[in-house]
């Protein structure tokens, strides 16, 4: 039977017949595609406990996600962090189901990842900004991944939260020194002595930014105070002695780097500080023998070299060594390693 409907009628019923079942066949193909507005986020859409650990990749948003486009699965990478001043510790992030940042860090750590450690570690100070073991690893990665401007704030954060104890701000004066801020350091290092009167790390580090800061007079105090807390301490006794050649005293450099070199007798640039402090003196078999002693520890040290050629050229010709410049002594001003 034919219709009664005028020909431009009958094709636009025709065509409006032929909707529902173009929606299903888009549906079909593209399975993601949300036709209606999202539903409410269901249980396994929401953050987990605040108890929860381990290494789960974190999620994107939901507020993220646009209502046209595909679903995004719990599993997706977190997105990249938004740039942050490097005067900042804590990395900002954000994830659906909480993260233990600190064991990421120990297993990226142990694949030899340093970077992604203190990233890590960062992000974790984000979620807890005490957290004073992720500002201990902070501190230690810092100068090993060229941050170590990062390791001094985490220093100085980890001497707020422990008020009473010294090490943090010994640390943190250190690693001012190495970045050439000997004020700095100066001012980090009277508050640890503050706290501790009878650190002589302290009395080291700020003996170490006195000399930096050119004070001569006041390092040779600090100096002779750790060596007096501590008279074995090996790096102290060098740095006095160089303090005390610095100051043209070269008796008294002599008698302490003599007692540092057999403390630390594998380091070639005390032996070094040693051989100029007898050159000084006259003592020309004893310099030839401390330089000797550095060059053989250090072959590539350039310093000791010269001195022992320049050495064994006056003990050749029978004359008095001239007088030495501070040029001659070398060697960094040395504490015990480690952070």
């Amino acid at each position: 039977m034919k219709s009664s409907l005028p020909p431009r009628a009958l094709k636009s019923h025709r065509l409006q017949s032929l909707v529902p079942w173009l929606v299903a066949l888009a549906a079909a193909v593209h399975p993601g595609i949300q036709v209606s507005r999202p539903s409410e986020p269901t249980s396994s859409d929401m953050p987990a406990a605040a108890g929860a650990t381990g290494l789960a990749v974190s999620s994107q948003p939901l507020a993220s996600v646009r209502l046209d486009s595909r679903r995004v699965p719990a599993s997706t990478e977190e997105a990249a962090p938004p740039e942050v001043s490097t005067g900042t510790l804590a990395l900002s992030h954000e994830h659906l189901n909480r993260v233990n940042h600190l064991a990421r860090a120990r297993t990226l750590r142990e694949l030899g990842d340093l970077s992604g450690a203190l990233t890590e570690c960062r992000r974790a100070l984000y979620d807890v900004p005490e957290d004073a073991e992720a500002l201990r690893v902070i501190a230690r990665l810092g100068p090993l991944t060229g941050q170590t401007e990062l390791a001094v704030l985490a220093l100085e954060q980890l001497g707020h939260l422990s008020p009473e104890d010294a090490s943090p701000l010994v640390q943190q004066a250190r690693l001012l020194l190495s970045l050439g801020h000997p004020a700095e350091a100066i001012r980090v290092a009277e508050e640890s002595l503050a706290r501790d009167r009878e650190d002589p790390e302290a009395y080291q580090v700020l003996g170490r930014a006195q000399l930096a800061a050119g004070n001569l007079s006041e390092a040779i105090l600090r100096f002779q105070q750790a060596v007096h807390l501590a008279p074995e301490h090996g790096h102290a006794l060098n740095n006095l002695g160089l303090a005390w050649l610095r100051a043209n005293e070269n008796a008294q450099a002599a008698e302490v780097l003599a007692r540092a070199a057999a403390r630390l007798p594998h380091v070639a640039y005390v032996h070094n500080n040693l051989g100029v402090a007898y050159e000084r003196l006259g003592r020309t078999e004893e310099a030839q023998g401390a330089y000797a002693a550095a060059t053989r520890l250090s072959p590539r040290y350039v310093k000791a070299h010269v001195n022992a050629s320049r050495m064994n050229k006056v003990a050749s010709l029978g004359v008095t060594p001239p007088a030495l410049g501070s040029g001659a002594v070398t060697g960094p001003l040395q504490e015990d390693p480690g952070l």
